[in-house]
């Protein structure tokens, strides 16, 4: 699957699409029976040419019990109640712009010869099209196969390289049937959003989003407020390996998973420890006294510990309240197996196993609010760990458990991680990068996800530049795979 612009055509309906109109009339005619004499085979027949516009109005006159003079009107009045819908046009224009030339865009109307020649009076930038077909030229209407089949002969357009966007789903379900890419016009920024995602880079304009907001890729809880912390910025510098995008309070020893002012108030964590001595390098020396230290926050079990403080998340280096989470297990332990002590934490590797082998992880874990986030930090465990033992002994397993949640309901981060996580292994996940791909936001990053939940105030936080970050290597990820 190539994730870069592989749509080099874009067909559009005109009607209700790229020009909004009214059935509302000054005659006796309600909107409602306008709309239905729209879906008479009379009018269909007009539509192709079949007949002309007297006799349309006559026999639907007869067929609706109105006088055809008052048909005419109505329609006339329909007519003129044309407005382009200058936001769609201006993202056509935008994108063709974009393309540099590439992108050939085409209108595909059920629409008669008297009503298009009317249609084109209508103020609109008629040049975006580089070909315009009607049923009344045709001879053929929407939803009908060979509608289609003749525009695609006439443009010589790949199916497969085609978007079509109609606001009907029987005529975008025909497209579909014969190849297309079918999008059903709901409203204007849903499409806009759709095609940006469809024809434009998503790794491109993910990057440009993260440079956009470089040093300003902050937290936030689910109650709106913001939230300065090393944690998600050191997860976006190893996904980025850039410097300039994050604002991280380095530290010299353990880390501290608050900065600024909260820095002073709350003690140094595990979880963040980990990931800053496995992101950032040390000095041996300094790393192994850290790894002394927490070698003290084990239970009877052997589990390594995490510990919390009620209003905030956190995994403290602190004994007074005990709790144990398996992702916050997992990253100890990529950073024991990082320096060559990873069979000091064999109970907390075996516990890890089990929790995989059982799948304990499907409604999240103590802190971290979806089963990815644990495969996708084991994943990166087995990345540092050199132990082919290690390997050999729990990937096959991890390759079974991430087959499992292909195609699982997920939002943006889920997936990315699932794509990570299936890139690591050695496999590819096309479901979940075709998943991935239409939830790019128009500014370029992709939406916020939860990553971290506190489980006794159920306060969640997230960041949409780490979600961005793995988004973006989700999908660079899918582009290296073959067609």
């Amino acid at each position: 699957m190539a994730t870069s612009a592989r749509y080099t055509t874009l067909i559009f309906d005109l009607g209700d699409v790229l020009f909004n109109w009214s059935p509302r009339t000054k005659t006796s005619i309600s909107p409602v029976t306008l709309k239905r004499m729209l879906s008479t085979p009379t009018w269909f027949e007009y539509e192709c040419g079949k007949i002309s516009q007297d006799s349309c109005y006559q026999r639907i006159g007869n067929q609706f019990a109105f006088d055809p003079v008052e048909v005419a009107s109505a329609f006339a009045q329909a007519q003129d109640s044309l407005q382009s819908n200058n936001e769609l046009v201006s993202v056509i224009q935008q994108l063709k712009a974009e393309s540099n030339g590439t992108l050939r865009v085409y209108a595909m109307s059920n629409i008669s010869r008297p009503d298009y020649k009317a249609l084109r009076t209508k103020p609109a930038d008629w040049s975006i099209f580089d070909q315009v077909f009607t049923s009344g030229t045709v001879g053929e209407r929407k939803p009908n196969l060979a509608f289609y089949r003749h525009v695609l002969d006439a443009t010589h357009a790949n199916p497969q390289s085609t978007i079509f966007v109609d606001d009907k789903s029987d005529n975008v379900l025909s497209a579909r049937s014969i190849g297309l890419h079918g999008i059903i016009f709901d409203n204007t920024q849903q499409v806009a959003r759709a095609l940006r995602n469809l024809i434009g880079n998503p790794v491109e304009r993910g990057k440009a989003f993260l440079e956009k907001n470089s040093k300003n890729l902050r937290s936030t809880k689910d109650t709106g407020e913001s939230l300065d912390e090393n944690f998600t910025q050191l997860l976006i510098l190893e996904a980025t390996n850039n410097w300039d995008l994050v604002s991280i309070e380095d530290h010299p020893r353990t880390w501290n998973f608050f900065k600024g002012k909260l820095l002073l108030s709350f003690p140094p964590d595990l979880d963040t420890t980990s990931i800053g001595l496995t992101v950032i390098k040390r000095d041996e020396e300094v790393v192994h006294s850290v790894l002394d230290e927490m070698m003290e926050y084990t239970n009877a079990d052997g589990i390594i510990q995490a510990w919390h403080w009620l209003p905030l998340l956190l995994t403290y280096f602190d004994h007074s309240r005990p709790r144990f989470d398996p992702v916050v297990c997992t990253n100890v332990l990529s950073l024991f197996y990082s320096y060559g002590r990873g069979h000091q934490l064999n109970q907390t590797f075996q516990w890890v196993y089990e929790v995989l082998l059982n799948r304990a992880y499907l409604d999240g874990t103590r802190y971290y609010c979806t089963p990815e986030s644990f495969l996708f930090f084991l994943s990166r465990f087995i990345r540092l760990s050199d132990s082919p033992e290690l390997h050999q002994y729990i990937k096959p397993l991890l390759l079974e458990r991430i087959r499992e949640r292909i195609g699982a309901n997920g939002d943006a981060m889920a997936l990315a991680m699932r794509i990570l996580v299936c890139k690591s292994l050695g496999i590819s996940d096309e479901v979940d990068a075709r998943s991935l791909l239409p939830l790019q936001c128009e500014d370029g990053g992709w939406e916020l996800c939860w990553m971290y939940q506190h489980p006794s105030t159920g306060i969640r936080v997230g960041s949409r530049g780490l979600t961005t970050a793995l988004a973006i290597n989700a999908l660079s990820a899918a582009n290296a795979w073959p067609e």
